[in-house]
């Protein structure tokens, strides 16, 4: 059971579905590589989009992108062999149930969202398809409607097979991301690396929302810097229960990684928080560890003190 990957949807047109989207697209139809790309948007940004295209400011190239088809009913495009999934994880619920409508059984979905239980909660509505555990790597975002602008290293994507379908043949899959020049690394076990990042964006995501400050901010102030590196070990403890082997220094390693940061820089659940957005990705960062501990029997104070005032 496998399939070429011809067509193309991009299920959220964010920075990280605008990257991604705007490569693919600018690749498949100024190449004419055969097959069609779709993009799924809403608002202004998707009618910017139709009527111009998107573009995409890189800090090497900019890019003018056409989609085959841009709208905002997946009813409106053909079941494509591939879902890029890039929506926000307040969003995932809605968008899956969208996806499930125009779905066939060996369509593969990837979805590129923070979270170490996207494919579970994926799982808990879809019962079609191939679902990719995957982690995305990128700085980009929403710069005005039909245009996103991504700085510092090119996108990457870890990935690795569905656990329900060991069999599956993803040389296709494989070979689509070469052809499209899309770093992505393949993993017969992606889950450290999965939890790898989220061990730094879930502590400094809590960590930057509860205080207000900056990533450069929680740096500086050592009560946070060490609440913040309290955060990461009750994560990484959560990740040995579940037999998920971290590298030993990943505390280290993700403080270290926090140092390179602009001085300013935010988290995405933060800037939602701070505008006191009801739709915020607390329930990633937070909800998931707490109930994890809990099925586990792990303490975890850091993580529940923080996450039940900002709950609050």
């Amino acid at each position: 059971m496998t399939r070429k990957i011809k067509n193309i949807c991009v299920f959220g047109m964010g920075g990280i579905g605008g990257y991604f989207g705007g490569r693919i697209a600018h690749k498949v139809n100024n190449e004419k590589l055969g097959g069609e790309v779709y993009f799924i948007a809403r608002g202004e940004h998707l009618k910017t989009i139709q009527e111009n295209g998107l573009k995409l400011i890189t800090d090497k190239e900019e890019l003018i992108s056409f989609p085959n088809i841009a709208t905002d009913k997946i009813r409106h495009i053909p079941t494509p062999d591939l879902y890029l999934l890039c929506v926000k994880g307040y969003d995932l619920k809605e968008a899956v149930a969208e996806i499930a409508k125009n779905i066939a059984k060996d369509t593969i979905v990837i979805p590129l969202l923070n979270g170490v239980d996207i494919c579970d909660r994926i799982r808990a509505i879809l019962s079609r398809g191939i679902v990719v555990p995957a982690a995305v790597y990128v700085t980009s975002s929403i710069e005005a409607p039909g245009v996103v602008r991504q700085k510092g290293p090119e996108g990457r994507i870890v990935y690795g097979p569905d656990p329900q379908f060991p069999d599956y043949d993803y040389q296709n899959l494989k070979e689509f991301f070469t052809g499209m020049e899309i770093r992505a690394d393949w993993f017969e076990n992606p889950y450290p690396a999965i939890w790898g990042k989220y061990v730094f964006i879930a502590a400094f995501s809590l960590v930057t929302a509860y205080s207000g400050k900056s990533i450069g901010g929680v740096m500086e102030n050592s009560e946070l810097r060490n609440l913040t590196e309290s955060m990461m070990r009750e994560i990484v403890l959560i990740a040995g229960a579940k037999n998920i082997e971290l590298d030993q220094d990943i505390v280290e390693a993700s403080l270290q990684t926090a140092s390179g940061f602009p001085y300013d820089a935010q988290t995405s659940f933060q800037r939602d928080y701070l505008k006191g957005s009801k739709k915020n990705e607390g329930d990633i960062f937070g909800g998931t560890l707490v109930r994890m501990a809990q099925e586990y029997n792990i303490d975890i104070p850091a993580i529940t003190e923080i996450y039940g005032k900002l709950k609050l």
